[in-house]
């Protein structure tokens, strides 16, 4: 088993998670790894994106290897809110938040296996395969860096992304598609003491329309929701108008579009039924993705974490990630955990040993 500086990986990782980096707010974090991969070796390049995603940039950077073969390793640097002021806490080998914030593990402790593992390879002078990284901004709520990531920097054929939750060993194959829909209803105000009949309640029809949809689980591949609703000025205006965004998600494409039909057509219906209007924008946040648990790539991975005794598990996720945008842009990716439990919380955290499991599986991966 590889010796990992522990201790530099840790430090590292809290030095991280207290860079200020919520989502469109990655400009100190894409500075910081930058820099930090300059002095590792890689060549970098700061790649712009659109300004209304990010006062930051993506970052590709590249580390040619002696060993055959190529792999995109890939983390986003955005934290969900609460992610200003994190201060970490370490007790009994578990790193937390102090707990008014999240911790930051997803996905800096991704960000910190890899340039750990990278760190040791070089001290070690070991033959690597030649490493590429992707640090992307604004993955959570909408995947938007690795939507505006220029792929022509990269020359791998297949990737691997860090940002899973789960036991180490865990290998995520397949991931759902998603799309999301924003539904205007435009009714008719009216006095609601007076004249509530020459009316039409927006919110009546979106009523109608929901009471009739199939929403929540929907089977073992597909779920639906409803999670916004904006509308109404006064009680004594029938509602004249609703906006709701909702969204599907399915393993399965076919399943997916039939799901987003339904809900389309329903809400439609209820329109035509009590005289509204309706305009539905109906988009594509991502592609699903299904790679077979006998492909080399997958199998590759099954068999670095088996020489470091570590078991490793192919397993489907109910949520999207960067490895659906790059398996949509044709670069073989899979998600990987590193051991980050309960993110999106305050009670977020990560267990010492998994984030050197990871880091050691990186290390045995690269030089293979």
């Amino acid at each position: 088993m590889t010796t990992i500086n522990q201790d530099r990986l840790i430090q590292h990782f809290i030095d991280l998670v207290k860079i200020d980096s919520e989502s469109r707010n990655e400009k100190a974090i894409a500075e910081t790894l930058a820099e930090q991969l300059g002095q590792i070796g890689f060549q970098v390049s700061k790649l712009p994106v659109p300004a209304e995603i990010s006062n930051g940039f993506n970052i590709y950077a590249k580390l040619p290897g002696k060993l055959d073969g190529s792999v995109l390793l890939s983390s986003h640097m955005d934290t969900v809110t609460p992610g200003n002021g994190i201060e970490p806490v370490i007790n009994d080998g578990i790193i937390s938040s102090k707990g008014d914030t999240i911790l930051g593990g997803d996905d800096k402790s991704g960000i910190a296996a890899i340039m750990e593992a990278v760190r040791c390879i070089l001290a070690n002078d070991v033959p690597h395969k030649t490493i590429e990284l992707a640090f992307t901004v604004y993955e959570e709520g909408g995947l938007h860096g690795s939507k505006n990531f220029d792929m022509s920097f990269v020359e791998s054929e297949q990737a691997i992304v860090l940002d899973s939750g789960g036991d180490i060993g865990t290998i995520i194959t397949v991931a759902p598609g998603q799309q999301n829909l924003k539904i205007n209803i435009t009714g008719k105000p009216a006095h609601a003491g007076l004249a509530p009949e020459e009316g039409i309640n927006a919110l009546t029809v979106a009523a109608d329309a929901i009471s009739q949809m199939k929403l929540s689980r929907i089977d073992s591949e597909t779920t639906a929701n409803i999670g916004v609703v904006k509308g109404g000025q006064a009680t004594n205006i029938v509602m004249p108008e609703l906006y709701i965004e909702a969204e599907a998600r399915s393993l399965d494409d076919d399943k997916l579009a039939a799901q987003v039909d339904h809900m389309v057509s329903t809400f439609n219906a209820a329109a035509e039924k009590h005289g509204a209007e309706i305009n539905i924008e109906s988009t594509r946040a991502y592609d699903a993705y299904r790679i077979d648990d006998n492909d080399p790539h997958v199998a590759a991975i099954k068999a670095a974490f088996e020489a470091n005794g570590v078991e490793p598990k192919t397993q489907p996720t109910g949520g999207g990630s960067d490895a659906n945008i790059f398996n949509g842009k044709g670069l073989k990716t899979v998600n990987l955990s590193t051991g980050m439990a309960k993110v999106h919380t305050t009670e977020e955290y990560i267990k010492i040993t998994d984030m050197v499991a990871i880091t050691e599986f990186m290390y045995t991966y690269l030089t293979k």
